[in-house]
């Protein structure tokens, strides 16, 4: 299932780096909650998923970014589906969260 937001001044991106060995089949937005959007709060969030070979991601760390997105990146990370593959792999996500739509 894709996660579209609705059309409205928001954007919030997630996109996957060249540094990327697997395909994404599922991805999550993350939450971008009203009060950052009215209050035009933005930030990057770098995270790394943990992803098992069946594709599911089992872990999240955030490498670098606005720790007040933190915990929303790592919510919607945990939740995308990568192809499968042979072996556990890390890979690196971008969130970026912006108030006007791009």
């Amino acid at each position: 299932m894709l996660v579209l937001l609705p059309s409205c001044s928001s954007v919030v991106l997630g996109e996957t780096t060249s540094k990327t060995n697997r395909r994404v089949l599922q991805r999550f937005e993350p939450e971008y909650p009203d009060f950052f959007r009215n209050g035009h709060f933005e930030g990057r969030i770098v995270a790394e998923a943990t992803v098992l070979p069946n594709g599911n991601v089992s872990n999240v760390e955030i490498k670098a970014g606005n720790p007040m997105f933190a915990t929303f990146a790592s919510k919607a990370l945990m939740k995308w589906k990568f192809a499968p593959g042979f072996d556990k792999t890390v890979e690196e996500v971008i969130f970026n969260f912006s108030s006007t739509q791009r």
